[in-house]
């Protein structure tokens, strides 16, 4: 997609064959040396958003980034179903051909490296020709499953660059070409050759030795790291495509003075629509006809729905909760809020930085170092007389020492144990690159709605005058508002029905739009609704109750009042309710070292009461969705790392800008998907248990690495000095793999703070 302003223009570019954060840097760095242009590449979503002056031609920055050695091309235009257009495969169907060659390739390293692994490590198995059986299985794992390394290591050889690729396909093609000599042209190759087990260290010409088994080994822990990792990549366009199907899929047109049903893509601006009570309003438009109560709270964060009449303005995806409305189309498409919020989305999750693989980093150091080692090594042992044989086994042993087995395991077993803990723990991490944001997070900032409240319409209070019974009230009051479908009245009616059991059915029931309702239940004459609906029936509110409501009102409540024979009876408090774990919940993120910020659409006295039950002292209200992304952009201006919690789809752009998005599970598709972690339960406490966790994966990573790479650091010199005895060097490397993933199995501990 190209979008122009004067003097420069905007494309987003699919980019295609990047194998780490590397190469994203890379393709990056080369768009930005261009004159006149501006570019992002996220390696998430495989994207590059590219500004450039009016006179660079698109093509050109196609070519730069496949003279760096990748594909770029335009996203293709969404087809329109009405169109007639043949259709082409779906996003699923897309991103399953192209997961399906890595799973293929896993499938064929896992089956073929496993016996020959097995074989190498237990005497027991070393038939006759045993080495022979493993060349011969580990072969296509060499060859095939690692071609995508091979490749790879290619690409960055052209380009002057050295990631993990470049070691893993250096060290594998090391280990495989020296089995293959040491088969045809040594002694390993001999009928009945064992690899016994020998913890001794002393020099050997590597004739009768063989390394199959780190060559397939190495390449089948490597594919299983990538292959989950592409799994969760697939999920990065999901917040787009959860927000697109929130709105209504067909609606009812009024077309001379007929109801006919079409498709929302037909609609078109002028165009008149009805909406019945429990559908969704196909598109932004204008009230002309009918009233009713619209639940926003998935788009405004407002708790109480917003009452509308003729004349109003209404948001597509929103909810009609009351009477039949006939809506006039305003703005359709791509113009509307729901359109506009998707494009925050994707702003958003362009603009974060994709975070840099640990291995990745310490390999652009440990790779060069490595085959300088193994250079220097072979060029030492033939300067001092040793022989070409014993001088190319000691350099390499160096390659097939540095040969990143623990490496492998280092980064996919912690994730793997640590976001299985946290799914039967109702935590859900999305991907190694969230895990190093944990650390850093200083502030967190909270959702009102559904997030510290509980996103429902509750009876906190009755307030009862002098001489009436409050089972009295609930009954009387409750029969009333359970024939209304407005969502206060059902929240009346449902804390009734918990309170004094089966209501009463009503004798005679009426709705007086925007003030209330009324009707005879058990033969009173009873009101419930606004101050306003008992003045029309000349019903004064007594002192006390007037104090209720006035005191309700400030604290952000809404006042209900209740009238029944000609006399106010009560008034009821309604309002979203703090959840019972949520001043805890806040009190966890404060003791790890969070800063809490409460962020809501609601207005400022709900807010502040909220904030006040919580133990919350930043309060920021009354914003709407795109200024809920504006208030993290300042936050992180300021130099804070932000954490956001929510759960509706005016929180998904919020969520996908933070450095660390934690949706609900218990919120909309749209935010779950925006998000870095969700938590299931819908408890707030689980954020600081997410946060705990997520901490505690990054730790036994970072642990895992480190211990990797001291074993390959500590096993260098004795490889270079040629006293590396191959037994000794499986069952190093055997070792060292052992401990990462124990080291990893330790996360199965964890356990959440209220359990």
């Amino acid at each position: 997609m190209t979008t122009t302003t004067p003097g420069s223009a905007q494309v987003e570019l699919a980019i295609g064959g990047m194998t780490c954060a590397s190469c994203a840097a890379r393709i990056e760095k080369k768009l930005n040396r261009m004159d006149g242009v501006e570019a992002t590449v996220n390696y998430a979503t495989e994207k590059a958003k590219v500004t450039f002056d009016a006179d660079i031609d698109v093509a050109d920055l196609i070519a730069t980034v496949e003279a760096t050695g990748y594909t770029a091309a335009e996203p293709e235009p969404p087809r329109s179903q009405a169109s007639g257009a043949p259709e082409g495969p779906s996003d699923e169907e897309k991103a399953d051909a192209e997961l399906r060659p890595l799973r293929q390739r896993l499938v064929t390293a896992v089956t073929l490296a496993v016996p020959v692994i097995a074989m190498a490590m237990i005497p027991a198995l070393q038939i006759e020709y045993w080495q022979w059986l493993s060349l011969t299985l580990a072969a296509p794992v060499v060859v095939y499953a690692a071609w995508p390394f091979h490749r790879a290591a290619w690409t960055n050889a052209r380009h002057g660059a050295a990631t993990m690729d470049t070691l893993i396909s250096v060290g594998t093609i090391a280990a495989f070409l020296w089995s293959l000599w040491a088969l045809f042209f040594g002694t390993a190759g001999t009928p009945g050759m064992t690899h016994p087990f020998e913890f001794t260290i002393a020099r050997t010409d590597g004739a009768g030795n063989i390394y199959l088994e780190a060559a397939a080994g190495v390449t089948a822990f490597i594919l299983a790291g990538r292959y989950f990792e592409a799994r969760s990549k697939r999920k990065a366009g999901a917040a787009l495509k959860a927000l697109m199907q929130l709105g209504a899929k067909e609606v009812t047109v009024l077309r001379n003075g007929r109801e006919v049903t079409v498709p929302t893509a037909e609609l078109q601006v002028g165009d008149r629509f009805l909406v019945r009570p429990g559908e969704k309003i196909a598109t932004d438009g204008t009230v002309v006809e009918g009233s009713s109560a619209v639940d926003a709270s998935m788009l405004t964060g407002e708790s109480v729905p917003v009452e509308v009449s003729v004349g109003d303005s209404v948001t597509g995806a929103t909810l009609n909760a009351g009477g039949r409305l006939v809506v006039e189309a305003t703005r359709i498409g791509s113009d509307t809020q729901l359109a506009r919020m998707a494009r925050l989305v994707e702003d958003a999750q362009n603009g974060k930085a994709a975070a840099q693989r640990l291995a990745d980093r310490i390999s652009a150091v440990f790779v060069p170092i490595v085959i300088a080692l193994a250079l220097g090594t072979l060029g030492f042992w033939l300067g001092t007389g040793q022989g070409l044989t014993a001088a190319f086994t000691a350099a390499v042993a160096v390659l097939i020492i540095a040969c990143p087995c623990a490496l492998g395991l280092a980064t996919p077993t912690a994730l793997m144990v640590g976001t299985g803990r946290g799914a039967q723990l109702g935590i859900l991490i999305k991907g190694p690159e969230v895990l190093e944001t944990t650390r850093k997070v200083d502030t967190i900032v909270l959702d009102k709605t559904g997030t510290v409240t509980t996103g429902r319409m509750t009876l906190l209070t009755v307030h009862t005058a002098e001489g009436a019974d409050e089972k009295d009230v609930l009954r009387l009051a409750g029969a009333l508002e359970h024939s209304s479908e407005h969502p206060i009245a059902q929240a009346v009616a449902t804390g009734a029905a918990a309170k004094v059991g089966t209501l009463p059915t009503p004798e005679d029931f009426a709705n007086v739009p925007g003030l209330g309702v009324q009707g005879v239940v058990d033969g009173h004459a009873v009101l419930v609704g606004r101050e306003k609906l008992l003045a029309e029936w000349a019903i004064p509110l007594p002192a006390a109750l007037g104090a209720a409501k006035e005191a309700a009102e400030k604290a952000g409540r809404t006042a209900i009042a209740v009238a029944w024979d000609g006399e106010a009876r009560a008034v009821l408090e309604v309002a979203d309710a703090v959840k019972e774990t949520s001043p805890e919940a806040v009190r966890r993120l404060r003791a790890l070292g969070l800063t809490p910020i409460l962020l809501t659409g609601d207005n400022r006295a709900v807010a502040e009461a909220v904030a006040a039950e919580v133990g919350i002292d930043e309060v920021i209200a009354e914003v709407m969705p795109q200024d809920k992304v504006d208030v993290v952009k300042r936050l992180q201006a300021e130099g804070r790392s932000v954490a956001m919690v929510g759960d509706g789809v005016n929180d998904a752009a919020a969520l996908a800008q933070a450095d660390l998005g934690l949706a609900m599970g218990t919120g909309t598709d749209a935010a779950i998907e925006a998000g870095d972690l969700t938590l299931v339960r819908g408890d707030l406490r689980a954020a600081a248990d997410a946060i705990r966790l997520s901490r505690r994966t990054l730790g036994t990573i970072r642990s895992n690495l480190f211990w990797a790479f001291a074993y390959n650091v500590a096993a260098l010199p004795l490889a270079a000095a040629g006293l590396l005895n191959p037994m000794i060097a499986g069952a190093a490397m055997a070792f060292s793999s052992v401990f990462v993933v124990g080291n990893s199995l330790r996360l199965r501990g964890f356990q959440a703070a209220d359990r």
